[in-house]
């Protein structure tokens, strides 16, 4: 009998130890890992810089007040927001999205926000509210109000943006909705109804950021000028941290006892966001982009081309394999857990796969090929 409520259906799969990208199991079963703790651990399970920044940041002091200043946090604020923005430090992504609602709706002195369907940004309150998946939301009414969804990719959501309009907050690549790529005429048209409405642009880059995409951000493929980012998962590469950048314009809604937080930019967390930031440099995003230019080719060569397989979207190293509706997601990833691969899923019968960062080519071909034998396997079995 377990301890813990069963909010998780979770697989019989107990994880103890991991080194690079590799994870091991009670039992002793070692596992390519292609989720990275759901965009988590872009730089692996054993990075040397980050490991001894926690080391040396937890021989000192682990936990202050945000009462007082700390040049650790203006550090990696620094190095996270550049020039432009400011960072408030929060625990994850959910409250980054939270903290984002309350930015525009007391920057702009207006309450109505525009999100879309299929997107997901938490399950507090607030961040639920913004989410597009109804599922979520069951058993929780009422929500908070003045939330308005558009359809994602269509021009009729610009409609949706008027002079009412707080915020509108958006994922470039929708990750829990199905890994949905955002058009980039459409992504454009949308900052644009933004701009004229005097509505603040919000992109959630939760999962997308960090370097997933190839790039620091994933905006940044498609020249956005987003007025707030949130960030989470991959900043602090395992250990709890999350941030909302705004632009530094916007400086005085976010005064003294406007927003809080007791662990938000934790010095541990921080420790690691800052070994994750001295390392995404420039070559090391472009060592990402020709491993996903590497995978994408077999992507397309091979396994889009498999009976099982509807189609193929994402961007970098964020993948959405789309299944036919005769092969079940679920059973594909418990296959590959039998091999020794370890994916995730997503919505619309999607295998998801969000490898760290470092894996190898060599790597990550080899757990492209167990993919592409299960799923060859997979439509003789249901023949």
């Amino acid at each position: 009998m377990s301890n813990i409520f069963n909010t998780y259906n979770q697989y019989p799969i107990d994880i103890v130890a991991g080194h690079d990208w590799h994870l091991t199991d009670k039992n002793g079963q070692t596992y390519l890992d292609f989720t990275s703790g759901i965009g988590v651990c872009n730089f692996g399970y054993s990075n040397e810089q980050i490991t001894d920044n926690v080391f040396e940041q937890a021989t000192k002091i682990w936990h202050t007040s945000n009462l007082y200043q700390s040049q650790l946090t203006e550090d990696v604020a620094g190095l996270l927001a550049g020039p432009y923005k400011l960072a408030f430090f929060c625990n994850s992504g959910t409250e980054a999205n939270e903290a984002a609602m309350k930015f525009a709706r007391k920057t702009t002195g207006r309450s109505k926000m525009v999100t879309f369907h299929n997107s997901f940004h938490g399950r507090t309150y607030g961040a639920m509210s913004l989410t597009g998946n109804g599922a979520i939301k069951v058993g929780y009414a009422p929500l908070v109000p003045d939330v308005t969804f558009g359809d994602y990719n269509s021009n009729s959501a610009l409609s949706l943006i008027d002079d009412q309009t707080a915020g509108v907050i958006l994922e470039v690549v929708q990750g829990e909705g199905g890994v949905i790529n955002g058009k980039p005429d459409w992504l454009t048209k949308v900052q644009t109804a933004c701009h004229q409405a005097g509505a603040l642009l919000i992109i959630d880059e939760v999962q997308t950021g960090i370097g997933r995409t190839g790039k620091k951000f994933a905006y940044q493929h498609y020249n956005l000028n987003p007025d707030v980012v949130t960030v989470a998962k991959g900043i602090g590469n395992g250990l709890p941290l999350g941030a909302m950048l705004g632009k530094k314009k916007f400086a005085a809604t976010f005064g003294p006892g406007s927003q809080g937080t007791t662990f938000g930019g934790n010095k541990l967390s921080l420790a690691a966001a800052k070994g994750v930031l001295q390392q995404l440099t420039p070559s090391f995003l472009a060592m990402v982009d020709e491993k996903a230019a590497s995978v994408w080719n077999y992507l397309n060569e091979t396994i889009d081309t498999l009976p099982a397989v509807e189609s193929i979207s994402g961007l970098g190293l964020m993948i959405g394999v789309h299944l036919s509706p005769v092969v079940d997601v679920n059973d594909v990833i418990t296959q590959l857990q039998a091999k020794g691969l370890l994916t995730l899923s997503a919505k619309y019968n999607t295998l998801r796969l969000l490898p760290p960062l470092v894996m190898t080519e060599h790597d990550l071909k080899k757990g492209l090929d167990m993919i592409t034998d299960v799923l060859e396997s997979a439509v003789t079995t249901t023949a």
